[in-house]
């Protein structure tokens, strides 16, 4: 899991009195699907006296509440997506979300009422699904000729979003691809000269992971006894 943030400060004069606002403009916290991810406060102890309220999306849907003064404390999620996958710590206001998936991608918001003092942090959360290993298929040519020197690779991932696909050379990038947000398939081609004894490999990562396949290239399109050019890739 992988954070960032930045953080400033500021005053803000309300018809009830002036209230210092502290706000962390950017907090990115990266997951896997099925990590847990928690969201902290910085918060040692809340007091009787401190209100505590968590938001989710462009909407600011209430997913997490600590009143104190009213001796009220709850959770629950906003249409059924946070359903059992919310803890909240009656002592921080930390929240933890566990079973993550990609539908829980977006901004989080809590602020702190202690005293005169609200304390907004904000929270973008970015949760990537499992990598597939990439299909490496060969394509030999039908009817080649004593010149041939090339056959061509390629290598093929499906249902894959916010991913990079690669070709690279021992450690040396040869090309790539990037996927939008929109689950896709995508496929990268690369040509390998037969006598080649670099090594080659396809990669496909995103932020926080990666999954490689290695072509054996060891392996030549042979004409076998029947006249047929088979692909030896398996």
């Amino acid at each position: 899991m992988f954070q960032t943030f930045v953080f400033s400060c500021l005053c803000l004069l309300y018809l009830t009195g002036a209230f210092c606002v502290e706000i962390y403009e950017t907090h990115t916290i990266s997951a896997m699907e099925g990590d847990s991810v928690i969201l902290h406060t910085d918060v040692t102890d809340l007091q009787r006296d401190n209100v505590l309220l968590w938001t989710f999306g462009p909407q600011d849907a209430h997913i997490a509440k600590i009143n104190r003064v009213h001796n009220e404390m709850f959770h629950n999620g906003a249409d059924g997506r946070f359903r059992d996958r919310l803890e909240l710590d009656s002592q921080t206001g930390s929240l933890t979300i566990t079973n993550v998936s990609t539908e829980l991608n977006g901004l989080y918001k809590v602020e702190i009422v202690i005293e005169n003092k609200v304390s907004s942090k904000n929270f973008i959360v970015k949760v990537y699904a499992h990598l597939p290993i990439p299909v490496i298929t060969r394509y030999c040519p039908q009817n080649p000729p004593s010149s041939v020197s090339r056959y061509e690779l390629l290598c093929s991932v499906v249902n894959v979003s916010r991913v990079t696909l690669s070709w690279y050379k021992e450690n040396s990038l040869l090309s790539s691809i990037n996927v939008s947000d929109i689950s896709s398939s995508v496929s990268l081609h690369l040509e390998v000269e037969y006598q080649d004894n670099n090594t080659y490999s396809c990669v496909l990562n995103n932020p926080i992971s990666n999954q490689t396949q290695h072509p054996d290239i060891t392996h030549l399109c042979q004409i076998h006894s029947d006249g047929e050019i088979r692909d030896l890739i398996q």
